[in-house]
Parts: structure tokens; sequence; C-alpha cells
């Protein structure tokens, strides 16, 4: 049995998994965990770390998985590609992912939001490639989680220049008429929203992880 399978939430049956071979997979490792006062990607739930857990899911929809961040942190785990723009926060390492993508889209998630299920991964997946958006992400109370998002190659020269411009917040950057933004009531047949992207940020925040998962 697949040790990502740990974190899977009750989904609807109505959606059909698949591996897409057009998307290649990108965990976004980096971030300095002030928070949390420890590296969060390296915490271990159920005995598998949160980048482990997170690649795993990400290996079920497709077929290459990377990760974005250091490699002397995180190489052990599989290859890394690190930012070629530093400390300059997500929009660095998506920068990063579609700097070494060699597919037409690319799909980054961050590690501290392990109960995002492959189901809804590849649900994103198939609307961005039918809406050939440029950018696809999913939108909470109004709110866009741009560290959970699909990505097409056009993105590329847009976040190069934001970045080179100093401006480094990622939503921002979207642009509007080729951006894709996915309803909470899409979100529901798979998980509540807010459940689904409780994100890990606070020892407080891993513990009520813990609990969750154990009962």
């Amino acid at each position: 049995m697949r040790k990502s399978v740990f974190l899977r939430v009750s989904v609807s049956p109505w959606w059909i998994l698949k591996r897409h071979s057009d998307v290649t997979g990108f965990v976004l490792a980096g971030g300095k965990s002030s928070r949390m006062g420890t590296d969060k990607a390296l915490l271990s739930l159920n005995g598998i770390s949160l980048l482990q857990q997170t690649k795993a899911i990400l290996q079920e929809v497709c077929k290459n998985v990377f990760i974005l961040g250091s490699r002397q942190l995180y190489g052990a785990y599989g290859e890394c590609y690190e930012d070629l723009y530093a400390n300059c926060g997500p929009l660095g390492g998506i920068h990063a992912a579609l700097l070494n993508s060699s597919t037409p889209y690319s799909l980054v998630t961050a590690v501290d939001t392990p109960f995002v299920s492959a189901e809804f991964f590849s649900y994103m997946i198939d609307r961005a490639i039918k809406a050939s958006a440029t950018v696809t992400a999913p939108r909470i109370g109004g709110v866009v989680q741009p560290a959970c998002a699909v990505f097409s190659r056009a993105f590329l020269p847009i976040a190069e220049a934001a970045l080179k411009s100093g401006k480094y917040k990622v939503e921002p950057t979207f642009p509007p008429q080729r951006t894709l933004l996915i309803s909470e009531a899409e979100l529901a047949p798979f998980a509540p929203a807010a459940e689904m992207f409780e994100n890990l940020n606070t020892p407080e925040d891993f513990e009520r992880a813990r609990k969750r998962l154990s009962g």
C-alpha cells in the first residue's frame, strides 16, 4: 500500500484519477518555516515526511515530479531545482519550475498542505488543459491559492519580468483574461475547502493535523 494514502481524505468516486504525461509536478519545499521553528518539509506525519507525502501524491497524477528547494537539504528525496532568483518567495520557486519543466503545463503545490487529494489535482489539471489557461488555481472564501496551481509555459516570462522588477507577490502576476479560478462549489465533491487547504505553519497547526489523522 502506498504511504500517500495515509493523507487521503474522503472523495467522491465521480472523478477518475489519471496520470497526465503533459504535466510535470513540483513540490514547493523552500521557505524559512520561521513560525514552525523547524523545517516543516521534513516533519513526519504517520511516519513519513511532508515532503515525501506531497511528492507521492503528485506522482499519482504526474509522470515526473521534482522538488523546488535546496539540493543540500532535499537531494536525498529526489531531483531538486533551486531558485534562480533567491529569497523571492514562492514566485521564485514557480519560476524555477517553469524554467526546468519539459512539459506544456506544470503543477506546483506547497509542501505544507498535505490534505489536498490526488483526485483534485487531476481535476484541476484537466480544467487547465481544456481551458488552455495560463494559470489555474483554486479560490476559497475569495482568496486565491497561488501555491497550489497549474501553470502553462506562457507564465514563465510573466514570472521572470515580475522577479526582475522586484515584484514578488504571486497573485498580482496572474493575467486576468488567461487565469482560471476553481470555485468552492467545484471543490465540494472532493472535500470541504477549508479542510483540504489547511496549512501547517505553526506547531499548533501540525498538532491539529496529527490529531485529525489519528481519529
